[in-house]
């Protein structure tokens, strides 16, 4: 890595020091409250308040490019340093890129005017996969370029979103969100899919870890984009016998994955664990997906939140657990209220998912619950830690 003038970076802020910082702690704090405040908004507790668009359109997009968003940034341009080897977004430049995304936030909750809102919406994803794209062009780090591409595609469904809104299509709206949701999903598999098996195998000690089958990590992103499209087109809608074959692409491939990973240590390991579960999340959701296609399943929305609730949800809380602990120089042993966070957050899921059709309304209140107790309970433990230095000193 390129060396820095270590004084000079010291000086800095430690929440700017790097983008894991700002971008896990405001995400995290944004899913805290976005949460209940949508299960309030459901269930008429907030009067006449309303966001731009109402609170569906406010839910939808913000739990997607608001949450998702911001640990996505954060995770990226962490990362993007590690991976070519130079010093990743810090100081000023960060903190405008996180003063961007918290103003769109509040634009979009206050319901601002469109003049407003969506120009501060619109250049906050580019900006990020410009960011990342000149740090890999420098070192023509072409491994990662997919990265950027699936980054870009997410901007232009936040875009889809944004005309929807702009012209009043709740399908358009509809339709942008649901494609970010499997954007979401094809990068997760893609770098989940480089990540767990390492993360696994450092964890428990191994000799090695699972070899990679390039064919099979390709056919699931693959899979996963193609289903982002036809989101975007608006065929996937409808249910149709041909599309639940392109779900099970990703669905069959993601189970494939995870067994070729497993070793029965990692339910020893609490940070192992959560990412083996959530990735199983990330192939139950295709699957369901396939499963409403073929008139088994009444509602695609459990299919969704499966993705959306247990899947992301899950990977991110088990992700920034990690990465903020490795990054800033800590030794890699999660608080011990880490575990009951990740299985809150992973009864959540099963809650908004499995419940919901039998219990109602009853199930959307524990769903949340767990939801905003889980990512409570990471600020308790975290929050102090991503706002100061580095255990060893360092810069970062």
């Amino acid at each position: 890595m390129r060396l820095l003038d270590a004084s000079r970076e010291l000086a800095i802020r430690p929440i700017w020091r790097l983008g894991f910082r700002p971008f896990f702690l405001f995400g995290t704090a944004f899913a805290l409250l976005a949460v209940p405040l949508w299960l309030m908004a459901l269930h008429g507790r907030l009067g006449p308040w309303q966001p731009a668009g109402g609170w569906l359109a406010w839910h939808r997009h913000e739990m997607v490019f608001g949450f998702g968003g911001a640990i996505i940034a954060g995770f990226l341009l962490t990362a993007v340093q590690n991976w070519t080897g130079n010093p990743g977004l810090r100081g000023r430049a960060l903190a405008s890129l996180a003063l961007l995304w918290l103003a769109a936030r509040l634009a979009w909750v206050l319901g601002a005017p469109l003049t407003l809102l969506i120009p501060l919406e619109l250049a906050f994803l580019p900006a990020v996969a410009l960011v990342l794209m000149r740090s890999l062009w420098r070192v023509r780090q072409r491994n990662n370029y997919p990265v950027v591409l699936v980054l870009s595609l997410l901007a232009a469904a936040d875009a889809l979103v944004l005309w929807g809104l702009a012209v009043g299509s709740e399908a358009l709206q509809r339709q942008g969100v649901l494609a970010a949701l499997w954007l979401v999903a094809a990068l997760m598999g893609l770098i989940g899919g480089r990540v767990i098996p390492f993360f696994t195998q450092r964890g428990l000690g191994r000799t090695q870890q699972a070899k990679a089958w390039p064919w099979l990590d390709w056919s699931c992103l693959a899979g996963s984009v193609f289903l982002a499209a036809s989101f975007a087109a608006g065929s996937s809608l409808q249910r149709s016998p041909w599309l639940a074959i392109l779900c099970l692409l990703p669905g069959l491939g993601n189970l494939l994955r995870l067994a070729r990973w497993y070793d029965a240590g990692i339910w020893r390991v609490t940070l192992l664990w959560p990412l083996h579960l959530a990735f199983a999340w990330l192939a139950v959701a295709p699957l369901a997906l396939a499963a409403w296609h073929l008139g088994l399943l009444d509602n695609p929305s459990l299919a969704q939140h499966a993705l959306g609730v247990g899947a992301m949800g899950g990977l991110i809380l088990a992700m920034i657990a990690r990465v903020s602990l490795g990054h800033s120089g800590r030794p890699l042993d999660a608080p011990r209220a880490m575990g009951p966070a990740f299985a809150l957050l992973n009864l959540g899921a099963v809650a908004r998912v499995l419940l919901l059709p039998l219990l109602g309304s009853p199930a959307f209140w524990l769903a949340g619950l767990c939801w905003a107790v889980a990512f409570a309970l990471f600020l308790r433990h975290y929050a102090v830690l991503l706002c100061t230095p580095r255990l060893d000193g360092r810069p970062g």
